[in-house]
């Protein structure tokens, strides 16, 4: 094997294991006394991680480490914080806003409710290895529950709502979509306003039922998070 990849191996598994997105590897000088070859042995190493999205060159600071996606399986029985877990992140989730609302015509109908019906609506902000990942509006129809929702603070919705009601819920349907972050987008996600958000509208039925009880609208980070289907 050429020495340089070697190297290259040897760093990938660096920054994978030691680095966070935004930090800097050491000087190649440095590297060069470490691995014992010359600075453009080293240089091509860094290339070939550059090539592979993990480094970006930064004129006159260095060798930048990028932030890697994180995987999110998108199916009926997929969950955030369990998903998360598995890569040996640390998933968290606590509720920033929660209230009674009158339900516009689009919720209503997915709910099969009066127009203006009451409905129960939480906002949480997800992080993830404590950077804010994705802010999500949720949607439930059923007030009755509110004397026990308004009390939920932090950790999975889906499985309080199991634990504290005995009702399980399962995805439905999820649409996904590209757009532009909102002004409460980018300061709740500490986002650049030129980095899009996706959008993901997700309904979610008691399990073993067509009944649906659910609607989020999720605005995530684009360059945290990467869908992955299976089929």
């Amino acid at each position: 094997m050429r020495i340089y990849l070697d190297i290259a191996k040897h760093l990938e598994n660096d920054v994978r294991r030691y680095f966070q997105g935004g930090e800097y590897l050491p000087a190649e000088s440095t590297l060069a006394k470490r691995f014992d070859v010359n600075r453009h042995t080293v240089r091509r190493a860094i290339d070939e991680l550059v090539f592979n999205g993990l480094i970006e060159r930064q004129q006159g600071r260095g060798n930048m480490v990028v932030s890697q996606p994180f995987d999110y399986p998108l199916h009926s029985g997929a969950h955030f914080t369990d998903n998360l877990l598995e890569q040996g992140s640390l998933p968290t989730s606590q509720v920033i806003e929660r209230s009674l609302v009158a339900a516009n015509d689009k919720i209503s109908g997915l709910f099969e409710l009066p127009a203006e019906s009451m409905v129960i609506k939480l906002r949480t902000l997800r992080k993830i290895d404590g950077m804010p990942a994705s802010v999500i509006d949720h949607y439930l129809a059923d007030v009755s529950w509110w004397p026990v929702v308004k009390y939920f603070e932090v950790g999975s919705l889906h499985a309080y709502l199991k634990d504290k009601l005995g009702i399980q819920l399962s995805r439905r349907t999820t649409r996904l979509r590209a757009a532009m972050p909102t002004k409460t987008d980018c300061r709740l996600l500490q986002l650049p306003a030129k980095t899009p958000v996706m959008v993901f509208k997700t309904t979610n039925v008691i399990k073993g039922t067509e009944q649906i009880v659910e609607f989020s609208s999720s605005h995530t980070r684009s360059d945290l998070v990467e869908i992955v289907l299976e089929h």
